[in-house]
Order: C-alpha cells, then structure tokens, then sequence
C-alpha cells in the first residue's frame, strides 16, 4: 500500500470510529434524531454506513421490499441504499453499535490486506468497477460527511479540520468547474471566486474558457464576474444538499443572477 492510500485508510478508520464514538452513548430515542440528510434519522445514516462497507466487504445484499411511502426515495440509486437503512430501523442501539464495530474491524483488516495499486480496477459501490482510488476517496467523503449528519443533529460539533475533511475539500473542489460551466451556464471567459473560511480555509477560481469548459485554479483574478463567500461547515453543507440554498449564509458580490444559478447547482451528491 502507498502512503497516499494508506493516509486515505487511516481517515476512513478517524472518521468511521468517530462517528461509533458519537453514537455509543446516545440513549435509544436520540437515535431517531432527524439529520439533514433527507429522509433519515441518526439510526439511518449509521445503518446506512453499515451497509456500504458491509456490501464492499463481500456480505450479500438483505432481501427486502421497501414502503411505497418514502418521499426521499426517487430513483434506482435511492432504492439501491435505502434497503439496507430500511431493513435496520427495527434495530436496537447495542444491535447498531455492535454492527458497527465489526463491520469496522473487518473493512480495516480488509484495508490493511489490499495490494492494489491506486489505479486498479475494483469492485464498487452498485457492482460498479472503480479505480481503487477513486473508491477509498469516495468512502473518505461520505463517513466523514455522515459524521457531520449526526454531529449536527446531536449538538456535538467537531472534526472539522479532520484528515477526512481535507480529502473531502479536495473531492469536492473537483466538481466545481462542472457547477459553474455546465450546470450555471456561466459565459465564456468568466470567472467565479469561492472564498472560504474557518477550520479548513482555502480559495480557488473556476474559469470558462471559449469552449465552455470550466477550470478550477489557485490564483485570483482581479475583477471576477461572481465572488461567494462562506464558511467551510456551509460550503460543505451546500455541496452535500444539506441546506437550501436561500437559508445559507453566504456573501455575494458581483453577477447575482450568476451566482444564484451556481449556488443552485452546488449539491453534487445524489
């Protein structure tokens, strides 16, 4: 193992084992506490991190029909990782916990006992082949930004400026120039500010060129068409869906139409 997969591995382990951390002590009803992730309940982001890493570890995929009533489940990849949350909301705390803690053992050593190179074909998420990379990056990002579901919804703020948040800034910068160029339609030659601060700062621009292609780069033009300011907890929250973006906290200055439109298409999760 490489020390960049290796460094993507221990923040999975950080994160995953923060998250069990949190919910250990939590008595049976703050289980059910809603987070912002549509739909579901601390119960159903534990159960849903279960799940994956389980179906990553080779275990079968549970046998079961879903409600007809579950508004937030709307397409084939919302009912593909709406069963194995399903299926567990009968579930005790200690069930849960007790889950978690192996499923956590087992993907470690499983971690630990891969030879692939970074860029090797794997076996992902829906039978979907990988670069392993791109799988253990993918992981990073969705425990650690489940983490934060829960800790938001429990009142227990904190890793912040974890090793998994700075693979998630990373992860999510990447799909910035596809926000500003494709999905806001900003006009050739523009570019757009991001400006964020807080436990994990940093800002970058995204430029179109004349084909109408974006690029995200660390230099900051003089005269941007659209500047938006936020803190990082925010900028992730708008990234993930979490927050609409009119009730955000977010500072403008130029274009406002244009920056409408981009803060509009900023959720690049499903």
């Amino acid at each position: 193992m490489t020390i960049d997969l290796k460094t993507h591995v221990d923040a999975w382990e950080h994160s995953v084992r923060s998250l069990k951390d949190l919910v250990s002590t939590l008595t049976e009803g703050r289980w059910s506490s809603p987070t912002e992730c549509p739909g579901w309940s601390v119960r159903d982001v534990v159960s849903h991190v279960i799940g994956i890493e389980s179906e990553l570890l080779g275990d079968p995929r549970p046998i079961h029909t879903l409600p007809r009533d579950l508004r937030h489940v709307h397409d084939e990849f919302s009912r593909y990782t709406e069963i194995p949350v399903d299926v567990r909301r009968c579930h005790t705390s200690p069930e849960m916990t007790g889950e978690l803690e192996y499923v956590i053992l087992r993907r470690r050593r499983m971690l630990d006992e891969c030879d692939r190179a970074p860029d090797d074909e794997v076996r992902g998420i829906m039978g979907r082949s990988v670069p392993y990379h791109f799988l253990l990056t993918q992981r990073v990002f969705d425990v650690w930004v489940h983490e934060q579901d829960v800790r938001r919804a429990i009142g227990e703020p904190g890793n912040l400026d974890s090793p998994a948040a700075l693979i998630t800034r990373d992860f999510l910068l990447a799909g910035l120039a596809r926000v500003v160029a494709k999905d806001a339609k900003a006009p050739a030659g523009a570019s757009v500010v991001f400006d964020v601060t807080g436990p994990v700062e940093f800002m970058r621009t995204v430029t179109v060129d004349e084909n109408g292609r974006g690029r995200l780069d660390g230099r900051v033009p003089l005269g941007p068409l659209v500047s938006i300011g936020t803190d990082w907890e925010t900028f992730v929250r708008l990234m993930c869906g979490r927050v609409a973006p009119h009730r955000a906290e977010v500072r403008i200055e130029g274009d406002p139409d244009l920056a409408q439109r981009i803060l509009g298409g900023m959720a690049v999760t499903p």
